[in-house]
């Protein structure tokens, strides 16, 4: 047995083992070598006459006394948010954004927080598409498999999709009872596209749907919100002429990193996926055309990329963008996509003159019609999966506009007068375009003119706490709920009409603070630094009017602040 003395024991040995033999007796770490294996031992020494004697008794008290803190230590450790699904999990709990039931396995169900922030992701969305050119649709969940078989994914799809049987009989001439929930939506943008005659002058025509959809994953690849059974996908699709793939496929790029750069994601990789080597359609020159006209897209776009080999769509090269959570793991969000197959599968034309397009089309009653080239989109891919990762990219705060939580109104006593200007506040902040009296603010039996479709897009979530707690309580449970902006009012407010603001939990406070010095000059906060951190210690506040107020929250929402 070899020893291996190390150093004195009060780096590792435990206190109340220092206190009690310290004093007579010196502690060594040792290792024996036995078999070739590594046994660590702790040993005492006693000096005694020259002489060195071990108690090994002693030594494996300590160690079981060292391993029984080394485990509550990883139990702490384990419990603390560290990956994806764990900051995900924490803002569920938190926050109350969303929760699962094992009635829906890998089925979501969004709270009114959850839903409000996907809703103003799509909002966000929808404020860009008349830029982008594109309109929304509205297609069926389920098609019959005879459609899913014309397209192709039954063949290539089917065993990741969920199958619906009728068991009522057939009413058309087919008896095709089969349908299938639908796993993406460009089999139904197809239909919708095959139902009108298009003219060379009328492409590109672009749609975008966000209708669920469904995936038969297994069990045991469910996690959290990034791989779940149902979810919404931003999905768009492009049918335009040859000689606009280009354009078209920079424009969604730029489409997508404008997205990504508001939403403080500015560090995704680009991949080309390639052709899979079995299980695709069409021929291997057209893959090679589609392959090489999206990397003239991506040397065009000038960011870095690489190549994915072999792991693009059945139908098509693909262009993907990757990020990775906080423990390194990549995943897929965004995605453009170029596809010859489908409108060719589905028969889809456009007319156009043989001088334009060349000699490549087929005579048809209404002159030579061409078959438009089919371009998919998707910026953030599962609205789910994108929430996950947006909520571990930073960690769990939130920009003012997007944050389910962002107005508290506190008071400061139980005052009535302090109750009524926190509740007329509140309400007001709820709903800023309301021209009702302070009066009917809340009166179910108060009727008149309908508020205004914008009213929707203003409103506001506002927590309203007016219970006799003390203010450091409700301080406390609001900002554990992440809120942005707490709005403090007391009897001096109610005096002058206006409100004690404090900058709480906000992703770029820097900007906020801009935004608040705008309204009000000179209303700049000093903001307190730890010396050791350098990170700003507590939150500082100003005194705003309610109608100041208002307008910073609609220009904190306005610059996706």
């Amino acid at each position: 047995m070899r020893l291996h003395w190390l150093p004195r024991p009060s780096s590792f040995a435990p206190p109340y083992y220092r206190s009690q033999v310290y004093a007579s007796w010196k502690t060594r770490r040792c290792y024996s070598d036995e078999q070739g294996g590594k046994s660590l031992t702790l040993a005492r020494r006693r000096i005694t006459e020259g002489q060195i004697s071990f108690t090994l008794q002693r030594a494996e008290k300590v160690k079981a006394v060292i391993e029984k803190k080394s485990k509550k230590s990883k139990e702490r450790s384990s419990k603390t948010p560290h990956n994806v699904q764990d900051q995900t999990r924490k803002q569920k709990t938190e926050q109350a954004l969303w929760f699962s039931h094992p009635s829906s396995p890998g089925s979501p169900i969004f709270t009114p927080g959850g839903t409000y922030v996907i809703q103003k992701l799509q909002a966000f969305l929808r404020a860009q598409y008349a830029e982008y050119g594109f309109q929304e649709v509205i297609t069926p969940l389920m098609y019959k498999r005879s459609l899913w078989e014309q397209s192709g994914h039954w063949e290539n799809y089917k065993d990741d999709m969920y199958s619906v049987h009728s068991g009522k009989q057939s009413s058309d001439k087919s008896g095709d009872n089969t349908f299938g929930l639908k796993p993406m939506n460009c089999p139904g943008h197809c239909v919708l596209f095959s139902k009108q005659r298009w003219s060379y002058n009328d492409l590109p025509v672009r749609y975008a749907d966000f209708s669920p959809l469904h995936r038969d994953e297994v069990s045991g690849a469910l996690s959290g919100l990034t791989r779940v059974r149902r979810f919404h996908q931003d999905d768009g699709h492009i049918f335009c002429r040859p000689s606009q793939i280009e354009n078209e496929i920079a424009s969604c790029l730029s489409f997508t990193d404008t997205v990504y750069r508001t939403l403080g994601i500015e560090d995704y990789e680009l991949v080309l996926s390639t052709r899979p080597d079995k299980d695709f359609i069409g021929t291997r020159e057209e893959w090679t055309q589609a392959e090489r006209q999206l990397k003239d897209a991506l040397d065009r776009f000038g960011r870095p990329w690489r190549y994915q080999r072999g792991e693009g769509a059945f139908y098509g090269p693909k262009i993907d963008f990757i990020v990775l959570d906080s423990v390194g793991k990549s995943h897929q969000i965004g995605t453009t996509q170029l596809d010859f197959q489908l409108p060719k599968r589905f028969g889809l034309k456009y007319a156009a003159p043989a001088k334009v397009e060349g000699s490549s089309g087929t005579m048809a009653e209404d002159g030579i019609s061409f078959e438009p080239v089919m371009i998919h989109r998707a910026i953030f891919g599962s609205l789910e999966r994108f929430l996950a990762l947006f909520i571990d990219k930073h960690d769990g705060q939130w920009p003012f506009w997007l944050n389910p939580n962002p107005v508290a109104v506190l008071t400061v006593t139980d005052d009535q007068g302090v109750r009524e200007m926190a509740t007329r506040v509140a309400q007001n902040l709820r709903y800023p375009m309301s021209k009702r009296p302070d009066s009917e603010l809340g009166d179910p039996f108060t009727f008149g003119l309908p508020l205004p479709l914008s009213e929707a897009a203003t409103f506001t979530p506002v927590h309203l706490n007016t219970s006799d707690e003390t203010l450091g309580k409700k301080l406390v449970l609001t900002k554990d709920k992440g809120t942005g902006l707490i709005v403090i009012i007391g009897q001096r407010n109610v005096k002058d009409n206006t409100v004690d603001v404090q900058v709480s939990a906000v992703l770029e406070p820097k900007k906020v603070w801009s935004a608040i010095e705008e309204i009000k000059p000179g209303s700049q906060a000093p903001i307190k630094k730890d010396t050791g951190t350098g990170k700003a210690r507590g939150q500082p506040g100003v005194k705003l009017s309610v109608v100041e107020f208002q307008k910073l929250s609609k220009n904190l929402a306005d610059a996706y602040i």
